[in-house]
Protein backbone atom coordinates (compact mmCIF):
# COMPACT_ATOMS: atom_id res chain seq x y z
CA UNK A 1 0.00 0.00 0.00
CA UNK A 2 1.54 3.23 -0.91
CA UNK A 3 -1.16 5.63 0.18
CA UNK A 4 0.98 8.62 2.00
CA UNK A 5 -0.52 11.77 4.06
CA UNK A 6 0.99 14.12 1.91
CA UNK A 7 -0.16 15.75 -1.29
CA UNK A 8 2.32 15.68 -4.44
CA UNK A 9 5.07 18.30 -3.47
CA UNK A 10 4.89 18.00 0.16
CA UNK A 11 1.81 19.44 0.25
CA UNK A 12 -0.29 19.43 3.64
CA UNK A 13 -3.49 18.53 4.04
CA UNK A 14 -4.27 21.59 5.39
CA UNK A 15 -3.48 23.21 2.50
CA UNK A 16 -5.73 21.40 0.10
CA UNK A 17 -8.61 23.10 1.98
CA UNK A 18 -8.96 25.34 -0.55
CA UNK A 19 -9.03 23.46 -3.52
CA UNK A 20 -11.98 21.27 -2.36
CA UNK A 21 -15.26 21.47 -3.40
CA UNK A 22 -17.69 22.00 -1.22
CA UNK A 23 -19.99 19.12 -2.62
CA UNK A 24 -17.14 16.79 -1.95
CA UNK A 25 -16.24 17.59 1.22
CA UNK A 26 -19.83 16.61 2.21
CA UNK A 27 -19.19 13.08 0.76
CA UNK A 28 -15.58 13.05 2.60
CA UNK A 29 -17.55 13.05 5.51
CA UNK A 30 -19.93 10.48 4.23
CA UNK A 31 -17.20 7.90 3.59
CA UNK A 32 -15.23 9.20 7.31
CA UNK A 33 -18.08 7.26 8.54
CA UNK A 34 -18.68 4.16 6.41
CA UNK A 35 -14.49 3.86 7.07
CA UNK A 36 -14.85 4.46 10.87
CA UNK A 37 -17.74 1.63 10.59
CA UNK A 38 -15.32 -0.86 8.54
CA UNK A 39 -12.44 -0.06 10.75
CA UNK A 40 -15.02 -1.29 13.98
CA UNK A 41 -15.79 -4.40 12.13
CA UNK A 42 -12.42 -5.16 11.62
CA UNK A 43 -11.68 -4.30 7.92
CA UNK A 44 -7.97 -3.48 6.52
CA UNK A 45 -8.63 -3.11 2.91
CA UNK A 46 -11.34 -1.72 0.79
CA UNK A 47 -12.12 -1.44 -2.71
CA UNK A 48 -13.49 2.19 -4.63
CA UNK A 49 -16.33 0.02 -5.57
CA UNK A 50 -17.01 -1.61 -2.00
CA UNK A 51 -16.25 1.79 -0.21
CA UNK A 52 -18.90 4.03 -2.94
CA UNK A 53 -21.84 1.22 -2.76
CA UNK A 54 -21.43 1.97 1.32
CA UNK A 55 -22.04 5.84 1.08
CA UNK A 56 -24.26 5.46 -1.97
CA UNK A 57 -21.79 6.98 -4.85
CA UNK A 58 -20.87 5.64 -8.01
CA UNK A 59 -17.03 4.48 -7.99
CA UNK A 60 -15.91 7.19 -10.23
CA UNK A 61 -16.91 10.31 -8.15
CA UNK A 62 -15.40 8.22 -5.33
CA UNK A 63 -12.17 7.77 -6.66
CA UNK A 64 -12.09 12.01 -8.51
CA UNK A 65 -13.12 12.67 -4.72
CA UNK A 66 -10.01 10.87 -3.30
CA UNK A 67 -8.21 12.27 -6.13
CA UNK A 68 -7.81 16.05 -3.85
CA UNK A 69 -6.21 14.05 -1.32
CA UNK A 70 -3.24 13.13 -2.93
CA UNK A 71 -2.10 9.29 -3.45
CA UNK A 72 -4.50 7.21 -1.12
CA UNK A 73 -4.52 3.59 -2.63
CA UNK A 74 -3.33 1.09 -4.82
CA UNK A 75 -4.91 0.05 -8.29
CA UNK A 76 -5.81 -3.64 -8.17
CA UNK A 77 -5.55 -3.75 -4.34
CA UNK A 78 -7.95 -0.69 -2.71
CA UNK A 79 -7.16 1.28 -0.13
CA UNK A 80 -5.92 1.03 4.02
CA UNK A 81 -8.78 2.03 5.88
CA UNK A 82 -6.89 2.91 8.67
CA UNK A 83 -4.80 5.41 6.44
CA UNK A 84 -7.51 6.94 4.29
CA UNK A 85 -9.41 7.48 7.65
CA UNK A 86 -6.52 9.54 8.81
CA UNK A 87 -6.13 11.65 5.86
CA UNK A 88 -9.72 12.13 5.01
CA UNK A 89 -9.82 13.60 9.15
CA UNK A 90 -6.74 15.51 8.63
CA UNK A 91 -8.12 17.21 5.43
CA UNK A 92 -11.61 17.78 7.20
CA UNK A 93 -9.71 18.89 10.05
CA UNK A 94 -10.66 16.79 13.02
CA UNK A 95 -6.99 15.52 13.71
CA UNK A 96 -6.75 17.52 16.93
CA UNK A 97 -10.69 17.02 17.91
CA UNK A 98 -13.06 19.63 18.92
CA UNK A 99 -14.44 21.10 21.75
CA UNK A 100 -18.00 22.34 21.54
CA UNK A 101 -20.13 24.35 23.71
CA UNK A 102 -24.13 23.80 23.50
CA UNK A 103 -26.71 26.93 23.72
CA UNK A 104 -29.79 26.13 25.08
CA UNK A 105 -30.72 22.34 26.69
CA UNK A 106 -34.13 22.14 26.00
CA UNK A 107 -35.05 18.61 24.62
CA UNK A 108 -33.30 19.17 21.39
CA UNK A 109 -30.38 20.20 23.38
CA UNK A 110 -30.54 17.11 25.94
CA UNK A 111 -30.94 14.80 22.88
CA UNK A 112 -27.86 16.41 21.31
CA UNK A 113 -25.69 16.13 24.35
CA UNK A 114 -26.83 12.70 24.62
CA UNK A 115 -25.81 11.25 21.50
CA UNK A 116 -22.39 9.25 21.64
CA UNK A 117 -21.65 9.49 17.70
CA UNK A 118 -20.45 12.91 18.27
CA UNK A 119 -17.42 11.91 20.83
CA UNK A 120 -16.58 8.97 18.48
CA UNK A 121 -16.22 11.70 15.17
CA UNK A 122 -13.86 13.76 17.02
CA UNK A 123 -16.39 16.14 18.72
CA UNK A 124 -16.29 16.54 22.51
CA UNK A 125 -19.09 18.74 24.65
CA UNK A 126 -17.09 20.82 26.86
CA UNK A 127 -20.26 22.97 27.99
CA UNK A 128 -23.63 23.78 28.38
CA UNK A 129 -25.45 27.33 28.19
CA UNK A 130 -29.16 28.08 29.64
CA UNK A 131 -31.18 30.59 30.58
CA UNK A 132 -33.80 29.25 32.26
CA UNK A 133 -33.60 28.89 36.38
CA UNK A 134 -34.96 25.59 36.27
CA UNK A 135 -32.32 24.05 34.27
CA UNK A 136 -29.32 26.17 35.27
CA UNK A 137 -27.61 23.93 37.65
CA UNK A 138 -28.79 20.54 36.70
CA UNK A 139 -26.71 18.14 35.43
CA UNK A 140 -27.25 16.95 31.85
CA UNK A 141 -24.51 14.06 30.33
CA UNK A 142 -22.08 14.54 33.36
CA UNK A 143 -22.18 18.66 32.79
CA UNK A 144 -23.28 21.13 34.88
CA UNK A 145 -25.82 23.74 32.64
CA UNK A 146 -24.31 26.84 33.01
CA UNK A 147 -26.20 30.50 33.29
CA UNK A 148 -26.29 32.06 30.17
CA UNK A 149 -25.24 35.15 31.51
CA UNK A 150 -22.15 33.85 32.23
CA UNK A 151 -21.43 32.53 28.30
CA UNK A 152 -18.59 35.23 27.42
CA UNK A 153 -16.90 33.80 30.45
CA UNK A 154 -17.60 30.23 29.94
CA UNK A 155 -16.03 30.65 26.20
CA UNK A 156 -12.55 31.82 27.51
CA UNK A 157 -12.50 29.18 30.43
CA UNK A 158 -13.66 26.47 28.07
CA UNK A 159 -11.99 27.53 24.98
CA UNK A 160 -14.20 25.94 22.68
CA UNK A 161 -13.71 25.67 18.58
CA UNK A 162 -17.73 25.12 17.80
CA UNK A 163 -20.57 26.24 19.08
CA UNK A 164 -24.47 24.84 18.78
CA UNK A 165 -27.25 27.00 18.95
CA UNK A 166 -30.22 24.85 19.88
CA UNK A 167 -32.70 27.77 21.49
CA UNK A 168 -36.10 29.31 20.50
CA UNK A 169 -35.71 31.39 17.10
CA UNK A 170 -36.44 34.68 19.02
CA UNK A 171 -33.10 34.52 21.52
CA UNK A 172 -30.74 32.64 18.33
CA UNK A 173 -29.50 35.98 16.79
CA UNK A 174 -28.40 37.51 20.47
CA UNK A 175 -27.15 34.15 21.08
CA UNK A 176 -25.15 34.15 18.13
CA UNK A 177 -24.13 37.94 18.73
CA UNK A 178 -22.68 36.78 21.86
CA UNK A 179 -21.10 33.96 20.70
CA UNK A 180 -19.02 35.77 18.09
CA UNK A 181 -18.02 38.65 20.52
CA UNK A 182 -16.57 35.94 22.63
CA UNK A 183 -14.44 34.93 20.08
CA UNK A 184 -16.33 31.70 18.64
CA UNK A 185 -15.76 31.33 13.95
CA UNK A 186 -17.85 28.40 14.09
CA UNK A 187 -21.66 28.14 14.90
CA UNK A 188 -23.88 25.07 14.12
CA UNK A 189 -27.57 26.65 14.58
CA UNK A 190 -30.95 24.20 14.97
CA UNK A 191 -32.68 28.17 14.75
CA UNK A 192 -35.21 28.05 12.05
CA UNK A 193 -34.44 31.74 10.90
CA UNK A 194 -31.18 32.71 9.40
CA UNK A 195 -27.81 34.50 11.70
CA UNK A 196 -26.51 37.09 10.62
CA UNK A 197 -23.02 37.65 11.22
CA UNK A 198 -19.72 38.85 10.42
CA UNK A 199 -17.81 36.96 6.99
CA UNK A 200 -14.87 35.61 9.04
CA UNK A 201 -18.06 33.37 10.73
CA UNK A 202 -18.88 30.37 9.56
CA UNK A 203 -22.77 29.83 10.59
CA UNK A 204 -24.55 26.57 9.25
CA UNK A 205 -28.18 26.19 9.95
CA UNK A 206 -29.82 22.89 10.62
CA UNK A 207 -33.78 23.08 9.66
CA UNK A 208 -35.68 19.45 10.39
CA UNK A 209 -38.56 21.09 8.98
CA UNK A 210 -37.03 22.12 5.43
CA UNK A 211 -35.31 18.63 5.17
CA UNK A 212 -39.02 17.01 6.21
CA UNK A 213 -40.45 19.01 2.88
CA UNK A 214 -37.97 18.11 0.73
CA UNK A 215 -38.55 14.49 1.56
CA UNK A 216 -42.35 15.11 0.92
CA UNK A 217 -41.46 17.01 -2.55
CA UNK A 218 -39.19 14.23 -3.53
CA UNK A 219 -42.19 11.09 -2.33
CA UNK A 220 -45.01 13.55 -4.16
CA UNK A 221 -42.81 14.05 -7.19
CA UNK A 222 -41.85 10.29 -7.38
CA UNK A 223 -45.56 9.31 -7.12
CA UNK A 224 -47.07 7.54 -9.83
CA UNK A 225 -49.93 9.92 -11.03
CA UNK A 226 -53.19 8.77 -10.88
CA UNK A 227 -55.02 7.29 -13.94
CA UNK A 228 -57.89 9.70 -15.30
CA UNK A 229 -61.36 7.98 -15.29
CA UNK A 230 -62.73 6.10 -18.34
CA UNK A 231 -65.80 5.91 -19.54
CA UNK A 232 -67.13 3.59 -22.72
CA UNK A 233 -67.78 5.96 -26.04
CA UNK A 234 -71.19 5.51 -27.37
CA UNK A 235 -71.47 3.39 -30.64
CA UNK A 236 -67.50 3.49 -31.04
CA UNK A 237 -66.50 0.27 -28.75
CA UNK A 238 -63.65 3.13 -27.82
CA UNK A 239 -62.35 4.10 -24.33
CA UNK A 240 -62.35 7.88 -23.84
CA UNK A 241 -61.42 9.80 -20.85
CA UNK A 242 -62.61 13.04 -19.29
CA UNK A 243 -60.51 15.65 -18.81
CA UNK A 244 -61.61 18.99 -18.12
CA UNK A 245 -61.08 21.69 -21.37
CA UNK A 246 -61.07 25.34 -21.09
CA UNK A 247 -64.56 25.65 -22.55
CA UNK A 248 -66.82 22.81 -20.40
CA UNK A 249 -69.21 24.30 -18.07
CA UNK A 250 -67.84 24.26 -14.54
CA UNK A 251 -69.38 20.67 -13.69
CA UNK A 252 -69.60 19.13 -17.00
CA UNK A 253 -65.99 17.74 -18.29
CA UNK A 254 -66.17 17.13 -21.83
CA UNK A 255 -65.30 13.75 -23.27
CA UNK A 256 -61.80 12.82 -24.82
CA UNK A 257 -60.86 10.33 -27.10
CA UNK A 258 -58.19 7.70 -26.18
CA UNK A 259 -56.37 8.71 -29.55
CA UNK A 260 -55.78 12.23 -27.65
CA UNK A 261 -52.01 12.41 -27.30
CA UNK A 262 -51.57 13.20 -23.64
CA UNK A 263 -47.85 13.50 -24.02
CA UNK A 264 -47.88 16.95 -23.47
CA UNK A 265 -48.88 16.78 -20.41
CA UNK A 266 -46.88 14.26 -18.52
CA UNK A 267 -43.21 15.22 -17.54
CA UNK A 268 -40.52 13.73 -19.34
CA UNK A 269 -38.25 13.63 -16.58
CA UNK A 270 -37.60 14.07 -12.82
CA UNK A 271 -38.38 17.75 -11.93
CA UNK A 272 -39.38 18.98 -15.69
CA UNK A 273 -42.36 21.81 -14.95
CA UNK A 274 -45.50 21.62 -17.41
CA UNK A 275 -47.21 24.26 -18.95
CA UNK A 276 -50.90 23.46 -19.67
Amino acid sequence: MTEQHEAPGGVSGRALQKDIPQATVARLATYLRVLAMLADDGVLIVSSEELAVAAGVNSAKLRKDLSFLGPNGVRGVGYDVAKLRTRIEDVLGLSGGHRVVLVGVGNLGRALVGYGGFRRRGFSVVGLFDADPDVVGRSVAGLTVRDVAGLAAGVAELEPTIAVIAVPDDAAQDVCDQLVAAGLQSILSFSACGLIAPPAVEVRRVDLAVEMQMLSFERTRNAEPEPLPEVAHAGSGRIARRVPTPHSPAGHPALTHSTTSHSATEPSSKGSVVTP
